[in-house]
């Protein structure tokens, strides 16, 4: 008997253990820098970018792709600095049998190496997520040749983020996070060829990222910055994609938010100073990080009412309090329309639907507008909400953030940019011709579907997102 009691006092003291770690990886300080809001500084030279994959009425496909293009630019174009921070650089994730994909990471790091080649003194620093090496599992032969080549790699130190998975991460911490990692394991690679250890999908099931996608760099015309949703990854070389490209004092705080990321991953010093030069022109900006990004989305759709107009093109939507806002903004009698993924193309992956199909019956019912992107394999993955005034004012927040609390509430990495000024910008209007084009079906393009086409009452679906949304227990 006292032997039993023993065993069971041994086992309240870990899973006293097991609960204090957890509590305290979800509450815990934020890396210094992290959940960034910048100054309502003047936007200079802003652009707006877009991947578009589609088909016509026959089903052939067309690629109107510009994000990737305007990167070599940028690169190209640069003396001094390149400051790359990419979610997915690699070329995992690709469907065996599917399409020849766009070699995006190849040609990344081929260019990086021959910038660095011609321009020794360059400072170039390429920030990532340990996904790449499948957390240790494999190595990435392009982030081996950037770093051979003089190229500053920095692998983003996820452990000292807060959790989002807490009921596994808490005993994945307690247990097994000071095994680290062996190459070449037994496993099947989850992401693509190799094999793994079963240490790479302990890692896995962690849920976090540093899923900032963004790009800067010195130019003739002086420093410029790319957020984008867009990855350096083969697998995605057909997804849909936005971006915007700017310069001005915005890419300061672009570059404070990334010298953040280096001082808790163990990168180098950023050298680049961007001048303290004004900007003129009636289009203004903010940078913001994790969940300042929330909090701008909150604030950009509350500041609606009757007469104004939301649109948003987005690849996951499952926040519980940006949907409510955006059912108190229809109630309001906002004008909104939704185009969503229908989440069930995963590079060579069926996905079930979840979140988005679940999120679009819970506001096609509240009156709102929801279509569909056709997707055939690749994905959209675009993210972005768009506000227009009947007053003639609009305001844009664009990025790598998805809608949903892993994204929006601390715990993976993000940057988005907030952008306002009047409707008539040049910025505003390509972002609405764009959308327009998509919701319309322009030149007998097929880009969006009704909402009755993925169409989903699953109860159980439901619940499982419900779920899924509030514990972390899932991938998006």
């Amino acid at each position: 008997m006292n032997i039993l009691k023993h065993k069971y006092r041994i086992l309240g003291v870990f899973l006293l253990i097991v609960v204090i770690v957890g509590v305290y990886n979800v509450y815990k300080p934020l890396p210094e820098g992290l959940s960034y809001e910048g100054e309502l500084v003047t936007a200079g030279n802003i652009r707006f970018l877009k991947d578009i994959t589609y088909r016509d009425q026959e089903g052939k496909a067309y690629y109107e792709h510009e994000i990737f293009n305007e990167i070599v630019h940028i690169i190209t174009s640069a003396r001094q600095t390149i400051i790359l921070d990419m979610f997915l650089f690699s070329d995992l994730g690709g469907e065996p049998d599917g399409p020849v994909l766009r070699p995006l990471s190849g040609e990344l790091t081929d260019l990086l190496v021959l910038q660095k080649k011609k321009y020794p003194q360059m400072q170039i620093i390429v920030i990532t997520d340990p996904i790449n090496t499948v957390y240790g599992g494999l190595e990435a032969d392009h982030l081996t040749r950037l770093e051979a080549s003089g190229i500053d790699v920095a692998m983003t130190e996820l452990d000292k983020m807060r959790d989002s998975n807490p009921l596994y991460s808490s005993i994945w911490r307690t247990l097994f996070r000071f095994f680290g990692n062996t190459r070449n394991g037994k496993l099947p690679n989850p992401l693509g060829e190799g094999r793994v250890s079963l240490r790479s999908y302990m890692r896995l099931l962690n849920f976090k990222a540093n899923h900032r996608k963004i790009l800067i760099a010195d130019s003739a015309d002086g420093y410029v910055g790319l957020v984008s949703s867009a990855n350096a990854h083969d697998g995605s070389s057909f997804h849909s994609n936005v971006a915007v490209r700017f310069s001005g004092p915005a890419v300061r705080d672009l570059i404070e938010s990334e010298r953040a990321v280096i001082a808790f991953s163990g990168g180098p010093e950023i050298n680049a100073v961007v001048p303290e030069d004004t900007v003129a022109g009636q289009m203004r900006m903010r940078l913001l990080t994790e969940s300042k990004i929330r909090t701008g989305i909150i604030n950009t759709i509350e500041k609606t009412g009757q007469g104004d107009m939301i649109r948003m093109v987005m690849f996951y939507l499952s926040h519980r309090d940006i949907i409510r806002a955006l059912k108190n903004a229809h109630h309001r009698g906002v004008d909104i329309r939704i185009i969503l993924d229908p989440n069930k193309d995963a590079f060579g992956r069926e996905k079930n639907g979840i979140p988005n199909r679940q999120v679009a019956n819970e506001l096609h019912k509240s009156g709102i507008a929801v279509k569909w992107y056709d997707t055939r394999g690749e994905q959209c993955h675009a993210k972005f909400i768009a506000t227009t005034s009947g007053a003639g004012s609009s305001n844009l927040i664009i990025g790598s953030a998805n809608f949903t609390r892993r994204n929006l509430n601390d715990l993976n990495l993000e940057t988005d940019v907030y952008v306002e000024g009047p409707s008539k910008d040049p910025l505003f209007q390509e972002v609405d011709d764009y959308f327009t084009r998509l919701w319309e079906n322009h030149s007998q393009a097929v880009f969006t579907l009704p909402f009755a086409v993925y169409e989903d009452t699953s109860s159980t679906k439901k619940i499982l997102y419900f779920v899924m949304e509030l514990l972390g227990v899932s991938t998006f």
